[in-house]
């Protein structure tokens, strides 16, 4: 195992594209650290980078105390999962989890003993004799763990693994990561999109948009806590609703703050905390975004100051919950979910009064990226 560091570390393309902008990270020894965000912002190339498939345009990589900038991947002690698997066809499970240390010459007894041991731990010791097609998907993704488990490397880094997988494979299959990972205890650093796979598999969480890392924190620190906009945004099933408005001196009846958070036309008014209040206070007059997650929302009646109006547009019953899409404020206002409890009796085309849990909201400054204003309250 390793610790991996990357400090100030850069890529930029021969067209002057720069791809990823000065990302300095420590991932721990036996740490699993997780990058995710959206397409082309840069996660995948900064893995490229630390496994040696893309040269780095400036800072330096670190494993296990080793500079690696000008070290050749193969000598980087690192084992690496594709998003395709990258399977030899014509090979047998068994010679394909095999085959790299086959290469480095280690002995056929030694390859074997590591081929078993990998195999009973991914639960595919009967499928060695198999070729990649006559396997399933599940089986296959299995088997380029496997290939990586017996290289014993420094590090794991796995590239979008799952993305190729159903949605009911993918659960049981990241649920086997984190188990695997449990067992082994090896530095892994993962790459994925889907938020909601960063929440579950990762001990810290890296939040990257447009080459920059824009938060670093444990999946319940970010979710709770995050930095800006962005962040809040992109981490939470459904995502975070958004209401722009502007902090007003003077509590609504009810309320308890020395200000309020109202939209210009009136239709939305919504009492502060005495801690939002005290916060937002030198932000009296200016524009503010208020984030409000689905989840921080029901039916039921609780502060008169912290009731929002909403024209109920799709109901769609989960179980154990229901989703409200509708419009805040009424029929012309923007767009507003709510998860609400699965006995809520809300109507589409018809008025309701939700309320919101304003000690579980966030604010931030104007703007894709702009900072959360009440971070720590």
């Amino acid at each position: 195992m390793a610790e991996v560091l990357l400090d100030n570390v850069r890529k930029v393309y021969s067209n002057g594209h720069e791809a990823v902008k000065g990302v300095s990270l420590h991932i721990a020894d036996g740490e699993f650290l997780v990058l995710v965000g959206p397409s082309g912002c840069g996660k995948s190339t900064t893995l490229r980078m630390v496994a040696g498939l893309e040269d780095a345009t400036g800072g330096t990589i670190q494993i296990g105390g080793r500079i690696v900038n000008d070290v050749h991947p193969k000598d980087r002690d690192i084992a690496m999962v594709f998003q395709n698997y990258a399977l030899y066809p014509h090979m047998t499970v068994a010679k394909n989890m095999g085959f790299a240390l086959k290469l480095r010459g280690v002995p056929k007894t030694d390859v074997d003993r590591r081929v078993a041991e990998a195999a009973r731990m991914l639960g595919i010791q009967d499928l060695l004799d198999r070729k990649p097609k006559q396997l399933s998907g599940g089986q296959r993704q299995r088997v380029a763990v496997g290939r990586a488990i017996v290289r014993e490397p420094r590090a794991f880094l796995f590239d979008e693994p799952l993305s190729n997988l159903d949605a009911k494979l993918r659960v049981t299959t990241r649920a086997e990561l984190k188990g695997l990972h449990q067992r082994l205890k090896t530095t892994t650093i993962y790459v994925t999109h889907d938020q909601e796979e960063a929440m579950t598999l990762g001990d810290r969480i890296v939040v990257m948009s447009q080459g920059v890392i824009q938060q670093v924190g444990t999946p319940m620190d970010v979710y709770r806590h995050p930095a800006n906009r962005f962040v809040a945004g992109f981490i939470g099933t459904p995502p975070m609703n958004f209401l722009d408005g502007q902090i007003v001196r003077g509590s609504l009846p009810g309320g308890r703050g020395t200000h309020h958070f109202g939209q210009t036309n009136g239709t939305i008014r919504l009492g502060l905390t005495e801690a939002q209040a005290n916060r937002l206070a030198s932000h009296e007059g200016k524009p503010v975004v208020l984030g409000i997650r689905p989840q921080a929302v029901s039916d039921s009646a609780s502060r008169s100051d912290w009731s929002l109006a909403i024209h109920v547009g799709v109901v769609e019953p989960l179980g154990e919950a229901i989703d409200v899409t509708g419009r805040a404020g009424g029929a012309s206002g923007g767009q507003f979910v709510a998860r609400v409890g699965a006995n809520a009796t809300l109507k589409p085309g018809t008025d309701a009064t939700l309320s919101v849990d304003m000690d579980r909201s966030h604010f931030f400054e104007v703007g894709e990226f702009g900072t959360c204003l009440t971070t720590g309250l």
